[in-house]
């Protein structure tokens, strides 16, 4: 086990012991015999709709979607407006407590319940879209919150003899980056740390259908922002009708 394992995602043990305290249940989640969708909508952008380049993408794919799915169902979930609790030390000492079987108080109990039911809000998605900027180098600090929320171990992922095996079933999953400057390949490749974190992330919970449309350099002039945006249009526009 690395230094990461041990001081990272193994903290997710407690928590999901803390779940079991709270009297929660660990169930299979994927879709059905449902025609149906459910579509999870992750949007990750403190800026309004109209001031956001990945939001505008990410509505442009939504109204495309639409017209080849209009009975599946959207779910937006803003992280910028809805709340998304951080591991902070509310969060730490109820997995102290559970651990001593010490009461919970009304704040631990609240910031535990609330990331269990946005943990199985994704898990009970059939699909899932995260549109997003690329902010200094990485992605914002509410995303990771919200990945740090859905990484539990023994409902999104467990350990094996074998190493970390995801326990989310398969599903289609669209990433929606736009970005200032070029970092898809190039003398900065080695600087992006957005894409790769969140695929990679997904990947170790168990979503290998995957999908992204990164719209680049759109800060180096118009030129290149319009191509960019278009090209990242077409793109969605293509993938609208097979996600």
């Amino acid at each position: 086990m690395t230094q990461w394992d041990k001081t990272g995602l193994s903290l997710f043990v407690p928590r999901m012991l803390l779940f079991a305290y709270l009297g929660y249940r660990i169930t299979e989640y994927g879709k059905g015999d449902d025609i149906m969708a459910n579509v999870l909508y992750v949007r990750a952008n403190p800026k309004s709709e109209e001031h956001s380049n990945s939001s505008q993408l990410a509505n442009f794919f939504i109204s495309e979607y639409q017209k080849h799915n209009p009975d599946d169902t959207i779910d937006k979930l803003d992280l910028y407006t809805a709340d998304i609790p951080f591991l902070d030390v509310d969060v730490f000492s109820a997995w102290g407590k559970f651990a001593s079987n010490d009461e919970l108080t009304a704040v631990e109990r609240e910031k535990a319940e609330r990331m269990d039911k946005l943990t199985n809000q994704f898990l009970e998605a059939d699909k899932v879209i995260f549109a997003y900027p690329f902010w200094n180098l990485s992605l914002p600090p509410m995303l990771k919150a919200y990945i740090d929320t859905i990484c539990i171990n023994g409902k999104t992922f467990h350990y094996t003899e074998d190493g970390p095996e995801g326990l989310v079933p398969d599903k289609p999953f669209l990433l929606i980056e736009t970005r200032g400057g070029f970092y898809s390949e190039g003398p900065a490749a080695e600087l992006e740390h957005s894409q790769s974190y969140i695929q990679g992330v997904t990947r170790f919970i168990g979503i290998q259908n995957q999908h992204a449309v990164i719209a680049e350099g759109l800060d180096v002039d118009e030129a290149t922002r319009n191509a960019s945006l278009e090209k990242a249009r077409e793109k969605l526009a293509e993938l609208a009708r097979n996600f």
